[in-house]
C-alpha cells in the first residue's frame, strides 16, 4: 500500500520485501531445525497440548522501537505467535502501544484486513486504491472464464503432506476466484486432516501442494510421501499430470497481493490455454508426475 516507511518491525515469516533492514521482532524456537512434515506436525500438537508458544518475542528490540500500533493475528496459533503472546511483552514496555488483532477467515476479511491496517496508520484511502487494483485483476481472471463458458475444475490443494491437511480460510475462496472448486476444503475455517481415501474418492482433477510455511524446494523434498499412499496413480490428477507444488506464501500468508498471485498463478495452472504462467512465477512453482518432478518454473 506504500506505506512500508511506518514499519519498524517485523515476524521471522514476514516476506522478503518487508524485511529488508527491519529488525525481526518475533522468532520461532524451531528456525534453522530441519524437520520433516510430520515432526513438524508432532512438536506442535504438542506445544499446543500443553498450552505452549513456539514464538517469543525479541523484547529488548521491541523497548527499542517503542512502537505506537502493533497489528497481532489470532487467525492461527500454529503458524505465527497470536495476540495473548504479544501481549505480555507489551505489557513491559513504557509506554503502552495500541494493539490491533488481525482475524481474516475469509478472503472478503483479508481485504478488510487491509482497509483496517491503511486507517489505523491515518492512510485509509491508500487501501482502497491497493485494493481496487487487485479486484480488477481477479475480475479480469472471472470476465475470461465466464466469455470462453469454462467449468469448475474439481480441485484438492493441501496444506500439508504428513499428515494431510485439505485447505482452510481464505484459500477456498482463491480456488473458486481462479476457476476451481474444493469439496473437501473449509471455507472460512481451520484447515483439517483429511483421510487419503477421502481423497481417491473424490478424485481431483488438479492437486495443488501448497505445505503452510514451506518453500517449493521445502515441499518438493517430501512430496513423494504422497505418491505412497495407496491408489496415487489412480487419481485423475496425477494421471494426466496435473499436480503441482507450489509455494506457500501465495495461499497461507493473508497479504492481499499475494493472494491475488496465488489466483493468478492457479488459474493458469487450471487452464493454461487461456491464462498464461509467466516468468514472475519462476520458482514459485513445479509440476510432479509420479515420484519426480518433470517440469518447473
Amino acid at each position: 500500500m506504500g506505506l512500508q516507511h511506518l514499519l519498524y518491525g517485523v515476524t521471522f515469516e514476514c516476506p522478503a520485501e518487508a524485511l529488508a533492514e527491519k529488525p525481526k521482532l518475533v522468532r520461532c524456537i524451531m528456525e534453522g531445525k530441519n524437520y520433516t512434515s510430520a515432526e513438524i506436525d508432532t512438536v506442535f500438537r504438542t506445544a499446543k497440548a500443553q498450552g505452549k508458544s513456539l514464538y517469543y518475542v525479541e523484547e529488548e528490540l521491541l523497548q527499542g522501537i517503542e512502537p505506537d500500533i502493533i497489528f497481532t493475528q489470532d487467525t492461527c496459533e500454529v503458524c505465527q505467535i497470536d495476540t495473548k503472546c504479544t501481549a505480555a511483552a507489551v505489557a513491559k514496555l513504557k509506554r503502552r502501544p495500541q494493539i490491533i488483532p488481525l482475524t481474516p477467515a475469509s478472503l472478503e476479511d483479508v481485504y478488510a484486513t487491509a482497509v483496517t491496517i491503511a486507517t489505523a496508520l491515518g492512510h485509509e484511502d491508500a487501501a482502497y486504491r491497493y485494493l481496487s487494483g487487485l479486484q480488477k485483476r481477479t475480475g479480469h481472471i472471472l470476465d475470461t472464464l465466464r466469455q470462453h463458458g469454462m467449468p469448475l475444475k474439481r480441485v484438492s490443494l493441501l496444506e500439508w503432506i504428513t499428515p494431510v491437511y485439505n485447505c482452510g480460510h481464505w484459500i477456498p475462496f482463491q480456488v473458486g476466484l481462479a476457476g476451481g472448486i474444493d469439496m473437501l476444503s473449509n471455507p472460512g475455517g481451520d484447515s483439517i486432516v483429511v483421510s487419503w481415501d477421502k481423497i481417491r474418492k473424490y478424485d481431483p482433477e488438479v492437486m495443488i501442494v501448497a505445505p503452510c510455511g514451506f518453500h517449493v524446494g521445502r515441499s518438493l523434498e517430501e512430496v513423494d510421501l504422497l505418491a505412497e499412499n495407496e491408489g496415487w496413480g489412480e487419481i485423475k490428477a496425477v494421471r494426466e499430470g496435473k499436480v503441482f507444488v507450489c509455494d506457500f506464501a501465495m495461499f497461507t500468508q493473508p497479504s492481499p497481493s499475494t493472494l491475488v498471485e496465488g489466483v493468478e498463478l492457479l488459474a493458469g495452472l487450471f487452464y493454461p490455454e487461456l491464462f498464461e504462467v509467466g516468468e514472475r512465477f519462476r520458482g514459485k512453482w513445479s509440476a510432479v508426475a509420479g515420484r519426480g518432478v518433470v517440469s518447473g518454473i
